[in-house]
């Protein structure tokens, strides 16, 4: 039994060196030089409001400020939500110039309904939001609310997400924020018997409000 083991296995090993002998041509010579991704044809903003929609995200473009003020306007009725949060500094300006009700302080927080935030940067690619810790929503409000709406201009539209980073790059220095994260879609998970159940782990639904700012 020994014996017929011993050979089978040397019979296996003597055909393993023979291959590894006998030089062959690479079937893909290219492979290293080739690109990951096909080039895109389509605008930033058509490629991102493409792949956004494509992983559950909800896209508005605003083409001004007073157009997204009517959008967001619009959004809150459409889902009969009142307690909206915003922490971003720029924001509340932002917010304050048209007489926006929102809440700024940060009590009572078991009865948020929406979080608004600004993001880093807009990766078309993938439709992903790359965001930080880097201003006053910090890690909480892009998170716990089932409502996350996220403003973004079309200046912060990127191809990838090594473009993005170079935009963070440009902006902080070296002094890069501790979190860095993107946020491709709603939150999702399959882990109960392969059913796709959307606020699993954090906001139940995505929107991104675009604002122009190219003109």
């Amino acid at each position: 039994m020994n014996i017929r083991n011993t050979t089978a296995k040397e019979k296996m090993l003597k055909k393993i060196r023979q291959a590894l002998l006998q030089k062959r041509e690479n079937p893909n010579p290219a492979f290293e030089d080739s690109p990951l991704y096909k080039d895109e044809e389509d605008p930033l903003d058509v490629t991102f409001a493409r792949e956004f929609t494509n992983v559950a995200g909800q896209f508005v473009y605003c083409d001004g400020e007073i157009n997204l003020i009517e959008n967001l306007i619009i959004l809150l009725e459409k889902l009969k939500l009142t307690k909206l949060y915003v922490w971003d500094k720029n924001l509340q300006k932002f917010l304050d110039q048209y007489g926006f009700p929102y809440h700024k302080h940060r009590t009572d927080f078991d009865d948020i309904e929406v979080g608004v935030t600004a993001c880093e940067a807009l990766i078309a690619r993938n439709g992903s939001i790359l965001i930080s810790n880097a201003d006053a929503s910090g890690r909480r409000l892009s998170v716990y609310p089932p409502v996350h709406i996220v403003i973004a201009k079309t200046s912060q539209l990127v191809m990838d997400i090594k473009h993005g980073m170079a935009l963070m790059r440009e902006k902080y220095g070296n002094d890069l924020p501790s979190m860095i994260t993107t946020i491709t879609g709603p939150s999702r998970t399959a882990d109960i018997e392969k059913m796709l159940v959307l606020g699993a782990h954090g906001p139940k639904e995505l929107y991104l409000l675009l604002l122009e700012d190219r003109f």
